[in-house]
């Protein structure tokens, strides 16, 4: 149960009550403002990285070998913090752990764009993954209080904020590539603007108290098995979602066999589809229902990918991909969501439960999809992962939870 006896730290003539019921709607509309905000920055800041790697690995003149290597270091330092996350959220505030790890997220991609060799960019990225999980795993609690406000499911409109943020860096990367402008400037121009962001938001995160209602062993052990279920389902969608980001375009080079620069085209239609379904996903959710969404999205996965199987050609790969995008948009949002709510575990510790197992299906689905297609053909590989969204259409029908909006 979460107590909201203060909300944010914004200054009015009058002094709003305790309880939430009597917050104006208009600075309920600025929490939500402010909480997307930081989404947003989380995202650039990822999205800036990732759009330099090609000129990093150029500067160091690394191989294709030891960047895959040293790239391992980002997920790394984010698998060794998932075991501080929510206790260290719990004890502090999100509201107060925020701030503080988005800047020092941001401060650390900096210093990537300073890396002089292979082990101070591995050094560099281990940092970045450590404040990278802290500011994903207390962004997300406060995107659970905010929804918990507005009572009602607004949790995939914030992680579509994020892959918006993931677009803007990709085209402001861009940008500065064609500025030629350097590295490090291009991270520092990008970090004081995230530092901006949150000068003239971090008042209006919400301070939350939690109160944890005990329960008998038997039920609190039961819930727990909730949230392993609820693990594995999360799993089986970012594995999907793993081998887009990372497979795609091999996908539509090798087997499409699509013309030079057309081999971003299933990638670009996948990230345009899962940031558009997070924008109006909320409105589907709040009308079907959780268990139906996720249900549906779990099937039109395997559907997308079997169709990208079954018929390796451009157009309808291309729509393919746009269907696994749209599946998994608003999965990983209800899962926190849902997770975030848990009666009897704090909210930061539900959700580093949670995402824990589901991270390890993006970090884990590519490498093992390219061992399979290695003996088996990456069309079947594609296939393989194409049963998981089944097995989440019928794994959902087995957790209560999701049956509760509350």
């Amino acid at each position: 149960m979460i107590d909201f006896n203060f909300i944010g730290r914004f200054k009015t003539k009058g002094e709003y009550k305790k309880t939430y019921q009597n917050v104006k709607a208009s600075y309920l509309t600025r929490i939500r403002w402010a909480v997307s905000i930081f989404y947003f920055g989380m995202g650039l800041c990822f999205a800036t990285w990732a759009s330099r790697i090609p000129s990093i690995k150029t500067a160091l003149h690394l191989s294709d070998g030891e960047l895959g290597t040293i790239l391992l270091s980002l997920p790394l330092g984010q698998l060794t913090m998932m075991f501080f996350s929510g206790k260290l959220v719990t004890r502090f505030g999100s509201h107060r752990i925020l701030p503080f790890s988005i800047l020092m997220y941001a401060f650390s991609l900096t210093n990537l764009g300073l890396a002089q060799n292979a082990w101070q960019l591995g050094l560099g990225l281990y940092i970045l993954g450590i404040f990278g999980n802290l500011s994903n795993i207390a962004v997300n609690t406060q995107g659970i209080y905010t929804e918990v406000l507005f009572k009602k499911t607004i949790m995939s409109s914030f992680h579509g904020v994020w892959s918006l943020a993931g677009f803007t860096g990709a085209l402001v990367g861009l940008g500065m590539l064609s500025l030629k402008l350097g590295t490090y400037t291009h991270f520092l121009i990008v970090a004081t603007f995230v530092l901006v962001l949150d000068v003239f938001n971090f008042k209006f995160l919400i301070k939350a108290k939690e109160t944890i209602r005990t329960e008998k062993k038997k039920g609190f052990r039961k819930r727990d098995k909730s949230l392993i279920l609820l693990g594995i389902i999360g799993f089986c969608s970012m594995a999907s979602e793993g081998i887009m980001f990372d497979w795609s375009g091999v996908y539509f080079k090798d087997i499409v066999k699509v013309p030079g620069p057309l081999v971003v085209l299933g990638y670009a239609s996948f990230m345009i589809m899962m940031a558009s379904g997070r924008f109006f996903g909320d409105g589907l959710i709040n009308k079907l229902g959780r268990k139906r969404v996720m249900q549906i999205s779990g099937i039109v996965i395997s559907l997308g990918l079997f169709t990208a199987v079954l018929f390796p050609f451009i157009i309808p790969a291309t729509i393919a991909f746009m269907v696994v995008g749209l599946g998994v948009s608003t999965i990983i949002p209800t899962l926190y969501s849902i997770a975030g709510k848990h009666p009897t575990i704090p909210t930061g510790e539900a959700l580093t439960a949670v995402s824990s197992v589901s991270f390890l299906g993006f970090l884990l689905g590519p490498p093992v999809i390219g061992h399979i297609a290695e003996l088996f053909g990456l069309r079947f590989s594609f296939a393989f992962i194409g049963i998981f969204g089944f097995l989440i259409a019928l794994m959902v029908s087995r957790i209560r939870a999701i049956d509760s909006d509350s």
